[in-house]
């Protein structure tokens, strides 16, 4: 009976944040790592310097007693805690993919990613616009802005509504008054909400802007940068509580219509108002449920795709990708072309594709049959896109029917050097070849004192080969991993990373932050080869819950430039029983005889 009374017990969804500082974040962390766990709480835990950003499930009982304990916690004055009963996750699928089989706390640099740019600062969120509560909000649309000033009437050409979401979630549901203009920017990600607003400044200067977003927190964030702007950008008002809040205070769904996407196994929330806003991709009848979890091929954003439409194992191509000429039949980018990506330090970089796609015959509006695997490559430090296809033309030769491999120069390109062992070798040897017939050499991390200054003759090395010098080389991160963002922007979809010496630390980096990056950098596994670690707050506190195959010598002394225990220990920061160790005897090289080749083709095939 006692079971059967623990069963039926409700359960329920946990929603809040706080910007605040952080005077500790270690204490905070084991804090949550205690409480969530002796409460069975599963989900979400972002811990930042400025803040927190928390969405967990549980019993209720067990979300009230997680309320009153971080309450007592001085720092969470005044925090808006949103607590909503629902149903246990019914879909395993859907469960995973949003976090609630599991506890996740981890430290970040950000709670929400308000930009891809590596150089461009968050903005102060104690800039940010005014709250207002539901009530507020609606008694504003209602009477078409004419309250929001009280000393000066507000015409109602000069108020706008601003939507902070994503286009897969207002497809679904935003507010419309007729009498409002409501923008939807139709981003992939909110990070790409900064660019829009730059560009749309002019729709925006001079008038009241509302925002609004699912809980609040982007609103945080959008509504300073907006204010930032200066002159004409004053007065920018947000939602408290968000949509969340105001359907609660208006059941009926009042101004918002449609369903309120939720970033957790309820998937959206709706209004007693049963009117569907959603449209499938392909029919075109309305449709609003992404339970099924369809995503565009190339940017990997949710789809909506209904039940008459929906094929196992089809792939959909979204209205955005659409409007940018993409389709899965769509050529492969050859060696010699060249793309520009957002980061100023990082100009113009090789893509090279090792094979052309195999032939796809599309069926209908975007829906084509499987292909084969899709493999991003990272070279090692001091290499190129074209010298690591040339090193891994075997491998490639022996996965042709598996695997095509795609492969980029790393952002930060390195200068010319050489090394002599004494001078008479030096007269003996000649002087280096012209700089303009050597192929460039780049890498992912460069070490602290790196000028990223172009060097167009060479010069001769500070002192003899160091074959550990990776551990050296430690910065310029942000602005690969920002460099990596667009190249799956504009040029993914791919299933898996593949990393070499240098490439796999920056691969492993992105399996740490896995998660995180969900709608930016999307990925199935990662093949890492002679990896390591590189000492950051990802690889700490949590293990890595990627799907991952590593490769490496066996032995002490077979890879002069990677140490054994260098890749033993970066295997061990992945969990057990999603990764796979191969060890080998080959030296600074990815095997391509059996059995190796055999067991790299067994971890492939899992993916097909």
């Amino acid at each position: 009976m006692s079971g059967d009374n623990q069963s039926q017990e409700q359960y329920g969804v946990l929603l809040y944040y706080k910007y605040s500082t952080i005077p500790d974040l270690n204490s905070l962390f084991t804090f949550y790592e205690s409480n969530c766990s002796s409460l069975g709480l599963l989900g979400r835990v972002r811990l930042a310097p400025h803040g927190v950003n928390v969405t967990v499930g549980g019993k209720l009982s067990s979300l009230e007693s997680h309320i009153d304990a971080v309450k007592s916690i001085s720092l969470f004055e005044g925090t808006d805690f949103k607590l909503a009963s629902s149903d246990y996750p019914l879909s395993d699928k859907v469960a995973h993919e949003c976090g609630f089989t599991s506890l996740s706390i981890r430290i970040v640099k950000e709670l929400v990613t308000f930009s891809s740019h590596p150089l461009l600062n968050p903005p102060d969120v104690s800039n940010a616009g005014r709250h207002l509560s539901a009530v507020e909000f609606h008694s504003i649309l209602q009477s078409t802005g004419q309250v929001l000033d009280k000393e000066n009437a507000t015409d109602d050409k000069k108020l706008v509504l601003l939507d902070a979401r994503n286009l897969y979630e207002t497809r679904i549901g935003k507010f419309r008054t007729p009498s409002v203009e409501t923008l939807d920017p139709e981003i992939r990600q909110f990070s790409d909400l900064p660019t829009w607003i730059d560009n749309n400044a002019e729709q925006l200067q001079g008038k009241h802007v509302l925002m609004y977003c699912t809980g609040g927190i982007r609103c945080e964030m959008a509504s300073a940068y907006v204010r930032s702007k200066g002159a004409g950008f004053e007065n920018v008002f947000q939602l408290y509580g968000g949509i969340q809040r105001y359907l609660e205070q208006f059941p009926d769904g009042g101004f918002f219509k449609g369903k309120n996407f939720v970033f957790d196994h309820r998937i959206s929330v709706g209004s007693s108002d049963a009117d569907i806003m959603g449209s499938c991709l392909l029919c075109g009848s309305s449709f609003d449920d992404y339970s099924s979890r369809c995503r565009c091929t190339h940017c990997r954003m949710l789809v909506l795709v209904c039940d008459t439409c929906r094929m196992e194992g089809a792939q959909y191509v979204c209205e955005l990708c659409r409007k940018h000429g993409k389709s899965i039949s769509s050529s492969p980018v050859s060696e010699d072309s060249k793309m520009k990506v957002t980061s100023p330090q990082i100009e113009l970089k090789n893509v090279s594709s090792e094979s052309t796609v195999s032939p796809q015959m599309p069926w209908r509006n975007g829906i084509v049959c499987r292909r084969k695997l899709r493999i991003l490559c990272l070279h090692g430090f001091r290499q190129n896109a074209s010298s690591f296809k040339g090193r891994t033309a075997s491998l490639a030769k022996k996965l042709k029917n598996i695997a095509e491999f795609v492969f980029i120069d790393a952002p930060h390109e390195l200068p010319f050097i050489y090394q002599t062992s004494n001078v008479s070798s030096v007269i003996q040897n000649g002087p280096p070849p012209p700089s303009e017939n050597c192929k460039k050499r780049f890498a992912w991390l460069v070490a602290p004192d790196f000028s990223g200054k172009r060097e167009t003759n060479w010069k001769l090395a500070d002192g003899p080969f160091d074959p550990h010098q990776y551990q050296q080389q430690t910065d310029g991160l942000d602005v690969s991993l920002a460099y990596l963002k667009t190249i799956f922007s504009q040029e993914g979809p791919f299933d898996g990373i593949l990393g070499f010496s240098q490439g796999a630390a920056m691969a492993a980096s992105v399996c740490a932050q896995w998660e995180r990056l969900k709608g930016e950098i999307d990925f199935r596994f990662a093949i890492l080869c002679s990896g390591f670690a590189l000492h950051s707050a990802e690889f700490e506190h949590r293990s890595i819950n990627c799907p991952s195959l590593h490769i490496f010598g066996g032995d002490l002394g077979n890879d002069r430039q990677v140490a054994n225990q260098a890749s033993k220990e970066l295997a061990k920061a992945f969990e057990e029983g999603c990764s796979v160790i191969i060890e080998h005897d080959c030296g600074h090289i990815i095997p391509t005889r059996s059995p190796y080749i055999d067991e790299i083709k067994s971890f492939l095939q899992r993916f097909l």
